[in-house]
């Protein structure tokens, strides 16, 4: 893996970390579904493994690609749960950068998505 898609990658976890964390503010303060226990927890988790994926690459860790591979599907999850709340920008945008930091780890780990 060269040093620009683990730049690349550490650009994506941080932005999905910033993002996820602003996202939570917003379900918060919107209350109801948004505001469910599993779905902010899911948010936390997203942030979390974000900041400790682009940490460890940072550092160059050896063990990096296995923090991307659990980022990857974390990042995952929380864009298809974001992806419910239908027309809602916030959780589109959210969505569309777990997406796109997912896609990164997936790369970083070496892991290939089945088309």
């Amino acid at each position: 893996m060269n040093e620009q898609h683990m730049d690349e990658c550490i650009k994506n976890c941080t932005e999905c970390h910033s993002v996820c964390v602003q996202t939570l503010t917003y379900c918060l303060s919107k209350g109801g579904r948004h505001a469910g226990l599993d779905h902010i927890r899911l948010l936390l988790d997203c942030a979390q493994i974000c900041q400790t994926s682009a940490d460890y690459m940072l550092r160059e860790s050896s063990l990096h690609t296995r923090t991307c591979g659990i980022c990857a599907e974390v990042c995952e999850q929380c864009a298809r749960d974001c992806e419910q709340f239908g027309d809602d920008a916030r959780m589109k945008q959210c969505a569309d950068v777990c997406r796109r930091c997912a896609q990164s780890c997936q790369q970083m780990a070496g892991i290939r998505k089945a088309a």
